[in-house]
């Protein structure tokens, strides 16, 4: 960006040494060197407010790659509490989820204990059962514990719309009823 502006800054500079000497060969009145090099001038500052301007452009992009909490796109690692001796993440990974941000937006992978509940939903139970609601579902994950041994449990990739507060999660298990819950995304690293 630097870099580009010095450019057009030189371009500048040029075209103002190249307008003054026009006259060497030349019969032109002193009017119509001074419009030429008006018009070079013009051109050229018209140049390095274009660049300028794609600068700025270039630079609001790079900043909405960085979402309100000031999380660059990637990968980290982050605590998921919830609510619920039922519901949360498999004590392999230590309470923590795999926070990644796209553009901006947060969402968290989590392996939960088992494969009992089937299915997720961003908000509140009674939403989760109308028409047209986004139903989250699982994936199969394989976790391994401290002494060795796997298992094969759920997980599940949850938008995150803040962290450090509290939001609502709905889920389903294998009875087929739908139960409210409140977790939180909290402690964000960057992954190694």
């Amino acid at each position: 960006m630097k870099k580009s502006v010095a450019v057009v800054i030189a371009a500048v500079c040029a075209a103002m040494l190249l307008a003054g000497c026009s006259g060497g060969g030349a019969k032109e009145s002193s009017s119509a060197a001074e419009t030429k090099s008006e018009s070079v001038v013009s051109s050229a500052v018209s140049e390095a407010e274009s660049a300028v301007s794609e600068a700025s452009a270039v630079s609001a992009t790079s900043e909405a790659a960085v979402n309100p909490y000031g999380l660059e796109d990637g990968v980290y690692s982050a605590k998921f509490d919830t609510d619920s001796s039922m519901f949360h993440v498999n004590e392999a990974n230590e309470g923590r989820g795999v926070l990644t941000v796209e553009n901006g937006q947060m969402t968290i992978h989590v392996s939960l204990v088992a494969k009992g509940i089937v299915n997720l939903y961003q908000g509140l139970a009674e939403d989760a059962q109308k028409p047209g609601a986004v139903i989250l579902e699982p994936t199969l994950d394989t976790v391994t514990y401290s002494d060795g041994l796997s298992d094969e449990v759920y997980g599940f990739d949850i938008p995150v719309p803040v962290l450090d507060e509290e939001f609502d999660v709905a889920l389903v298990g294998t009875k087929g009823t739908w139960y409210d819950h409140k977790v939180s995304v909290s402690d964000v690293v960057p992954m190694e």
